[in-house]
């Protein structure tokens, strides 16, 4: 009888943690609809909406839960849900020439931030979060990518912060460069969709160059959202390769798992289950738009959630040098981008 009372104080601790971050996603929804924020999108701006939230008002110690259900759960039911969004055949149709231009910016990408972070002496889990948010697609890449390399909410949130404000910035960049790049409607967004982070800074940045451009972004871009997949599952078994099995038992607090098969992500299955549904047109489009806005809502429940683990104090211990590391990578890749696009007859 006595156990009643405290099971009824955690249900309603786990419930005020849940609210709170569906609060701060709906937030930045909201957020998200205003010119200018516009371009930073939602998830980004949920992320940073937990971080101001902790330092402002803190987080209830009895809400933890409730945000790391949000952190976690949440955010592997978004990952699933987001697949919606991607149509296979669109990518078939775009032809070869964008998949090797995909491919070529990821595989670069991912070499130059996480050697550029190792040489930092960058944390090695941080180290390769950023550098797959930099090279794929954002902060749902590095959300996606942190189970793989059993990274802690903290290296995870600080990490789709880095590459939340370095798209941001980009993204601003690329419109004000846009009349003086000479590049054809057709070859901009193929370079907005090949170089930037997030879906929203695509959209944002292509939007000079009228519908065509902004067209072709998307489908560059949503190439790049296609390749997680299987840069997921080889992240996952270099790092396992890497990391002793001891250590691993450690931080898992389990029997460590070898091989590929312990490194797949069940949520992956559902993601690309998603993707074979919406590209087979067994859902109609309206439904379909339904959904991937609730995956957005799920995965902003998340980032608000690792927001509010992060204090800027720790942000500013960790994350300068990875900051550095993503800047001088997504330099790299915006001048990949301009080459790429010469060369494969876009521009």
């Amino acid at each position: 009888m006595k156990a009643r009372p405290y099971k009824r104080s955690q249900k309603s601790g786990f419930v005020q943690g849940l609210g709170l971050t569906l609060l701060l996603a709906a937030a930045a929804k909201c957020l998200s609809l205003i010119p200018f924020l516009n371009i930073m999108g939602q998830l980004v701006i949920a992320i940073i909406l937990g971080m101001v939230w902790r330092a402002v008002f803190g987080v209830p110690v009895k809400a933890a839960g409730g945000v790391s259900f949000s952190s976690k759960k949440c955010l592997r039911f978004g990952i699933i849900l987001l697949g919606m969004r991607l149509n296979l055949g669109d990518i078939v149709r775009a032809g070869p020439g964008v998949f090797v231009i995909a491919l070529l910016h990821i595989t670069v990408t991912l070499l130059v931030v996480y050697g550029l972070a190792k040489w930092l002496k960058v944390d090695r889990k941080l180290g390769m979060l950023t550098a797959c948010g930099t090279a794929i697609c954002g902060a749902a890449a590095v959300v996606a990518i942190a189970p793989q390399v059993d990274a802690g909410d903290e290296e995870t949130a600080i990490s789709a912060a880095i590459v939340a404000i370095l798209g941001t910035m980009f993204t601003l960049a690329y419109i004000l460069l846009y009349p003086i790049l000479g590049l054809t409607p057709e070859g901009y967004g193929v370079f907005s969709g090949g170089t930037l982070h997030e879906i929203a800074h695509v959209i944002a940045a292509a939007a000079p160059g009228g519908e065509s451009a902004v067209d072709l972004a998307v489908v560059v871009k949503l190439t790049r959202v296609a390749m997680l997949v299987p840069v997921a599952l080889l992240v996952g078994a270099w790092m396992q390769r890497k990391t002793p099995r001891r250590s691993r038992q450690e931080d898992q607090g389990e029997t460590a798992r070898s091989g590929i098969v312990g490194t797949i992500p069940w949520f992956i299955f559902g993601f690309l289950l998603m993707s074979g549904i919406n590209t087979w047109g067994i859902v109609p489009p309206q439904a379909a738009s339904m959904i991937v806005t609730a995956a957005y809502l799920l995965i902003a429940m998340a980032m608000a959630g690792l927001g509010l683990g992060v204090d800027f104090s720790a942000f500013r211990k960790l994350g300068i040098r990875p900051f550095w590391a993503a800047l001088l990578g997504s330099l790299v890749l915006s001048g990949l981008g301009l080459v790429t696009v010469h060369l494969f007859g876009f521009a």
